[in-house]
C-alpha cells in the first residue's frame, strides 16, 4: 500500500515535476543544435600536399612517401591511404571510432610538420579533419550580366563574408570562383636585351621600388615622431614609373621595357550557376551550430544588404531546408500518430477523458526527452528525429495497457455485490501493474544498450537513435507508472463512464477464444504455422536486396564528371556545357551549380575533372533517384566523351567522410602501379557486364600531357648559366612572378611580371623562348635543352605503403549484396588476375559487411540479455525459452514485408528487426503475467485461455496504436523521411506476427509444456 499511498498523497507533486520535465524540454527545443547528421566525430584526417608542379612519380618519391611514413608512426592510425598527382597528393588517415579526433589531427600535424624540412623547396601542406561541417550548409550563387567576374569576387570576398562573419555557429564563409585582380607588367624581352636586362632585373627592381619602412624615432617639440621611409607604390599607373636602372648612361623605367595593365590572376578553375559564370560562397556551421538558425540569420542578413545594380543573388544549397522538412515530416508523423492512437482508445474504450490522457501523456514524455537530449550534448538530426517518430507507437503502447488495465479492474464489481469498483480501483490496479509494467519496460529497453556498442558508421548513427528512444522510452515508464494513474483519478468520471468491456464477450474475443481452442485441439497446426514461416522467411531473405544506407529524397544531387585526362579548361566547360543543356531540358531541376577544377569534397582539382550540385524544385513530380537516372542516361548517350557519376548528397558526404564513396570498391594490389593498369583495366571491363552494376570505373586515372624540358648541364655550363638558373627563367617566363604587392582600401593587388603572350605559348614557342645570360647574351632555350612530350602520366595510389588500383562500380537497380556476389563469380574467373596481385573489397559494400556483422552481434547479445532478464522474472526456464522463440519467430516477418515493399535490407531495417525482440518480449510479459496470476486459481489450460481472453484487447490495442503511429513513417511520408521507412516496415511486419504468437500460439506452447513437464 506504500506505492497506493505515495501517489494519493503526492498526486500534486507529481503532476508539477512532470510539468516542469515537459516545459523544461520545450524551452530547451529552441537553443538544441539542429543538423542533418547526428554530432560525430568521424575517425578520419586528409592530408592536402603540393609540391609544385613536378611529375608525378617524383611527387609520390619525395613527398607522399616520406609523409605516409611520418603518419604511420602516429598512434591509432589504421589505415593510411593515398593519391599521387603531378605536383600534388591527398593521403587519407583512418583512426578507430571513438578516439580524441582533435589531438590525433594535431598528432599527424607535427608528423607532417617534423618532415617539412626533408621535402623539397616551397612544399606545403593543409591537415583537415573530416567531419560533417567541412561541407557547406548553406550556398549562394553572385551572378550577373553587367558586373565583370573581379567585381562580384570582390563583393563576396570583402562584403558579403565580413557581413556574415559574425553570426552565432557560422565557422566560416569560403568563396570560389570570379577572377583576383592585378597589376601586370608584360615584358618585352627584345627591349629588356637591349638594355642588357632580364625578367628578373625588372623583378627585383619592382620589389625594391615598393618599399615602406621605418628607420627611427625623433624626438622634437616635446613629442615622439616615428621616422619612415616610403617608397610606397599607391596606383597602377606608378608602376610604370619605377626605376629599373640608373647609371650614367640614364635612367631605365619599367615602361621603357614593359607594357603595364590591368589583369587578372591565372585561374585554373572555373564556377558557373545555370551554365553563367558566377561567383559562389559558402557557409559552414561550427560543430555545435544550429543550421536551421545559421541559415534564417544568413537569409536576414542578405535581406538587409542593397546588392549593385544588374547583380542576382542565387541560392543554390540549403541543408536547413533538409533538415526543416525532416522535422515536419517527423512533427506529422507524431501528430498524425497520435490522432490515430486516439481513434483507437475511443473505438475501445469509448471515452474521450481516457483518450485525452493518452493525448497529454506522449507529448510530455516527447518534451521531457528533448530534456535528456539536451543534457545529453546531442542536437536535433535525422537519427533523434526519427527516433523520437519511431518511439511514439511504443510510448503509446504504455499507456494504452496502464489504462486499459485500470479501466478493466475499475468496472469490475465491488466485493459486496453493490456497483462497480470505480475510482476506488485506480490506484490498486496501477500499484499491481507495476511488475508486468516493469518488465515490459526492461524488455524493450534492455534492447538498445548492445546497439548503442556499435562501432562504426553504423555505430554513429545507431548511438543517436538508441539513446533517443531509450531516453523516450524510460520516460514512458516512469510516466506510466505515477503520471497515468494520478491522471485517471482526476480526469476520469468513474460514476457516470463504465467500460465498455466490462462483463461481456466481444466478437473479436469469441472468434479468438474459437481459434485457440481449435489450436489447443489440433497443435500440429501451430508446427505446419512455424514450418510454413520458417520456409517463406528464408526464402524471402535470400531474395530481399541488401544495401548500406536507407535511400532518401533529398531533392537534390550531385554529379561528378570526368573528361579526357589532361584536357584544358576550355575544352572541358565547352564539353560539359552539353550537361548544363540537359539540366535546363529537365523540367524537375530548380537550379544547378558546376565546378571545374574543384569540387564540394576538396579532392584534388584537375582541369578535366568537378562535380555539379543540383537542385530540384520542391514539388517535383519524378522522385529524384529516377530524375538522377534519366539525366545519367541523357548525358551518357549524348556526351560520350564525358564520364559522370551521380549520386544522392547524403549517400555523397558519407562516402567523402568514410573515404568510400561507391558501392563496388575493388582493390587490387601488386608490386608496382604499372603492372596493376592493364590488370585494374580488365577487371573493369569485366564487371561492367555484370547486371545492375553501372558506371564503372577501372582506377587508372592520368594526370594528362606534358612537356618535359630536360636542360643539359653542360650546354648550359658553355652559356655561362646553371640548370636553376634556366628553370628559374622558365619558370618566370611562363608563370611568372610577383614582384610586389599594391595595398587597395579593401585588399592586397600584386603585380606580377611575365611575358605578354605567356598563357599561349606553344610547343615550338616553349624552344624558341629567349634567355638572358648573367654575360647579357641571349639565346633560345633549345640550345640548352631539349623538350620531350609526356603522355599519360598517371596517377598513383597507395593503400599503406602498397600500390594499388581501386576498381569502383554504382548499382542500380538491383540489391548489394546480388551485385556483390557476381562481381566476386567474376573476379574468381581463371585468368582474371594475373601473378602476384591479390584483391579486397571496399566501398560502401565493406562498410555494409562490417555493420551487418556487428548488428549480428547486436541481435545476439539482445537475445542473451531477454533471455537472461525473463529467466530472472519467471525463474523458470521453459518459459523464457517460448518467449524468446515466438519473438525470433516474428523477425521471419520482416524479410517478407521488405520483400513485399521493395525496400532494401539495411542497418535501419536490421535495427528495426533487432528492436522486435525487444517488443515482442514485451507483449509476451504482459500475457505470461496473467496467465501467471490465474495459474494460481484454475487448471492450466483454463488459465492459459482466461489469460488470453484478458490481454486480447489491451494487445490487440497496443499493436493497433504501434502499427498506425508507424504507418506514416513507412510510407516514407514527406522529404528526408525515408531515412527510417526501414525500421518501421520491420516493426510493423514484426508486430503483425507476434499478435497471433502471442494469443495463438504462446497458449498451447505453454499448455503443451505444462503437461510434459507434469
Amino acid at each position: 500500500m506504500k506505492f497506493v499511498g505515495f501517489l494519493d498523497a503526492q498526486w500534486r507533486a507529481i503532476l508539477l515535476i512532470a510539468f516542469a520535465l515537459a516545459a523544461a524540454g520545450v524551452a530547451l527545443a529552441v537553443s538544441l543544435p539542429v543538423g542533418l547528421f547526428p554530432q560525430v566525430a568521424f575517425p578520419r584526417v586528409v592530408v592536402d600536399l603540393d609540391a609544385g608542379s613536378r611529375p608525378a612519380d617524383q611527387t609520390a618519391l619525395l613527398v607522399t612517401r616520406p609523409v605516409e611514413e611520418a603518419i604511420r608512426m602516429v598512434p591509432g592510425v589504421l589505415d593510411v591511404r593515398s593519391e599521387t598527382s603531378r605536383g600534388s597528393a591527398q593521403i587519407s588517415i583512418d583512426f578507430g571510432w571513438g578516439r580524441d579526433m582533435i589531438a590525433s589531427t594535431l598528432l599527424v600535424d607535427a608528423a607532417v610538420a617534423k618532415t617539412l624540412p626533408t621535402l623539397p623547396a616551397g612544399a606545403a601542406y593543409e591537415v583537415r579533419r573530416m567531419d560533417p561541417t567541412v561541407f557547406p550548409i548553406i550556398s549562394y550563387a553572385l551572378e550577373s550580366n553587367t558586373a565583370s567576374p573581379v567585381a562580384l569576387q570582390d563583393l563576396a570576398q570583402y562584403q558579403i563574408k565580413p557581413l556574415l562573419s559574425s553570426i552565432p555557429g557560422l565557422a566560416r564563409v569560403a568563396v570560389q570562383g570570379g577572377e583576383t585582380s592585378e597589376v601586370q607588367v608584360l615584358a618585352d624581352p627584345h627591349r629588356l636585351a637591349a638594355y642588357n636586362l632580364s625578367m628578373t632585373d625588372l623583378s627585383n627592381a619592382l620589389s625594391a621600388g615598393n618599399s615602406l619602412q621605418a628607420v627611427g624615432r625623433l624626438q622634437d617639440r616635446g613629442k615622439l615622431f616615428l621616422v619612415i621611409s616610403n617608397r610606397s607604390i599607391l596606383r597602377a599607373a606608378d608602376v610604370a614609373e619605377v626605376v629599373v636602372r640608373s647609371d650614367p648612361t640614364g635612367v631605365v623605367r619599367v615602361r621603357d621595357v614593359a607594357t603595364v595593365s590591368n589583369g587578372v590572376m591565372p585561374q585554373w578553375t572555373r564556377v558557373v550557376e545555370d551554365g553563367r559564370p558566377a561567383v559562389l560562397f559558402n557557409v559552414y556551421e561550427q560543430p555545435d551550430g544550429n543550421a536551421v538558425q545559421i541559415a534564417k540569420a544568413v537569409q536576414g542578413s542578405l535581406a538587409t544588404f542593397k546588392l549593385p545594380p544588374g547583380v542576382r543573388l542565387v541560392k543554390w544549397y540549403d541543408q536547413s531546408e533538409l533538415v526543416t522538412q525532416s522535422a515536419s515530416s517527423v512533427r506529422d508523423a507524431v501528430l498524425i500518430g497520435l490522432v490515430l492512437a486516439a481513434i483507437v482508445l475511443i473505438m475501445f474504450l469509448r471515452s474521450w477523458r481516457v483518450t485525452l490522457i493518452a493525448v497529454l501523456v506522449v507529448p510530455a514524455t516527447l518534451a521531457a526527452t528533448v530534456l535528456v537530449l539536451s543534457i545529453a550534448g546531442m542536437s536535433f538530426n535525422i537519427m533523434t528525429m526519427g527516433g523520437i517518430a519511431a518511439a511514439v507507437g511504443l510510448l503509446i503502447d504504455d499507456v494504452i495497457v496502464m489504462v486499459e488495465h485500470i479501466a478493466r479492474r475499475a468496472g469490475a464489481p465491488r466485493p459486496e455485490g453493490e456497483g462497480t469498483m470505480g475510482a476506488d480501483a485506480v490506484m490498486p490496479a496501477a500499484r499491481e501493474f507495476m511488475t508486468p509494467l516493469t518488465g515490459s519496460s526492461l524488455a524493450t529497453l534492455i534492447v538498445f544498450l548492445p546497439l548503442s556498442f556499435l562501432g562504426g558508421v553504423t555505430g554513429a548513427f545507431s548511438k543517436a537513435l538508441s539513446i533517443t528512444m531509450a531516453a523516450a522510452l524510460a520516460i514512458s515508464y516512469l510516466m506510466t507508472a505515477l503520471v497515468v494513474p494520478v491522471l485517471a483519478r482526476r480526469i476520469i468520471n468513474f460514476d457516470r463512464w463504465r467500460d465498455p468491456g466490462a462483463g461481456r464477450t466481444s466478437w473479436l474475443g469469441r472468434q479468438h477464444l474459437r481459434l485457440l481452442d481449435a489450436v489447443f485441439k489440433r497443435p500440429w497446426i501451430l508446427a505446419v504455422v512455424v514450418a510454413v514461416l520458417l520456409v517463406g522467411g528464408f526464402m524471402t531473405s535470400r531474395a530481399v536486396p541488401t544495401g548500406f544506407m536507407p535511400k532518401v529524397d533529398e531533392g537534390g544531387f550531385i554529379i561528378d564528371y570526368t573528361t579526357k585526362p589532361g584536357t584544358s579548361l576550355d575544352e572541358t566547360g565547352r564539353e560539359v556545357a552539353q550537361i548544363d543543356a540537359i539540366l535546363k531540358a529537365t523540367p524537375e531541376v530548380e537550379t544547378f551549380s558546376r565546378r571545374l577544377g574543384t569540387g564540394l569534397g576538396g579532392n584534388l582539382g584537375q582541369s578535366y575533372h568537378g562535380d555539379y550540385f543540383v537542385r530540384l524544385k520542391p514539388d517535383h513530380k519524378r522522385g529524384t533517384p529516377e530524375v538522377m537516372n534519366a539525366v545519367l542516361d541523357k548525358a551518357t548517350a549524348l556526351v560520350p566523351g564525358v564520364q559522370i557519376e551521380v549520386a544522392q548528397l547524403m549517400e555523397d558526404l558519407i562516402g567523402d567522410l568514410t573515404a568510400v564513396p561507391q558501392p563496388i570498391e575493388i582493390k587490387l594490389y601488386g608490386a608496382d602501379t604499372a603492372s596493376l593498369i592493364p590488370q585494374a583495366e580488365r577487371v573493369a571491363a569485366a564487371i561492367s557486364k555484370i547486371s545492375g552494376v553501372a558506371e564503372v570505373k577501372s582506377g587508372v586515372r592520368l594526370a594528362g600531357d606534358a612537356l618535359d624540358v630536360r636542360v643539359d648541364p653542360v650546354r648550359t655550363g658553355i652559356e655561362g648559366m646553371t640548370p636553376d638558373q634556366v628553370s628559374q627563367a622558365l619558370s618566370t617566363a611562363i608563370a611568372g612572378a610577383v614582384a610586389t604587392n599594391l595595398p587597395q582600401p579593401t585588399k592586397i593587388v600584386g603585380v606580377r611580371v611575365r611575358l605578354p603572350d605567356a598563357l599561349s605559348l606553344r610547343e615550338p614557342d616553349l624552344a624558341a623562348l629567349p634567355i638572358r645570360a648573367p654575360d647579357g647574351h641571349v639565346f633560345p632555350l633549345s640550345r640548352v635543352a631539349t623538350i620531350v612530350p609526356v603522355t599519360g602520366q598517371p596517377e598513383i595510389s597507395r593503400d599503406n605503403l602498397q600500390p594499388m588500383i581501386a576498381v569502383t562500380g554504382r548499382i542500380v537497380g538491383r540489391g548489394m549484396g546480388a551485385a556483390v556476389g557476381d562481381v566476386k563469380t567474376a573476379l574468381a574467373q581463371p585468368g582474371m588476375l594475373g601473378p602476384g596481385v591479390r584483391y579486397e573489397l571496399g566501398g560502401l559494400y565493406q562498410q555494409q559487411q562490417i555493420a551487418f556483422a556487428g548488428l549480428a552481434k547486436v541481435f545476439i547479445a539482445a537475445l542473451i540479455a531477454e533471455f537472461i532478464l525473463l529467466l530472472i522474472i519467471y525463474r523458470r526456464l521453459w518459459l523464457p525459452v517460448i518467449i524468446i522463440g515466438c519473438s525470433l519467430l516474428s523477425t521471419t516477418a520482416v524479410f517478407t514485408a521488405l520483400f513485399l515493399t521493395k525496400v532494401e535490407l539495411n542497418i535501419t531495417a536490421l535495427m528495426g528487426m533487432t528492436m522486435i525482440i525487444g517488443i515482442g518480449t514485451e507483449m509476451a510479459i504482459f500475457f505470461v503475467s496473467e496467465y501467471a496470476e490465474f495459474a494460481e486459481r484454475m487448471p492450466t489450460r483454463e488459465a492459459l485461455r482466461q489469460a488470453a481472453r484478458e490481454r486480447l484487447r489491451p494487445i490487440t490495442m497496443t499493436t493497433l496504436a504501434a502499427i498506425l503511429t508507424l504507418t506514416p513513417l513507412a510510407l516514407a511520408i514527406g522529404q528526408g523521411s525515408g531515412i527510417q521507412q526501414p525500421l518501421a516496415i520491420a516493426i510493423i511486419a514484426g508486430l503483425l506476427l507476434q499478435y497471433p504468437l502471442v494469443l495463438l500460439a504462446m497458449p498451447v506452447l505453454i499448455g503443451l509444456t505444462m503437461r510434459q513437464k507434469t
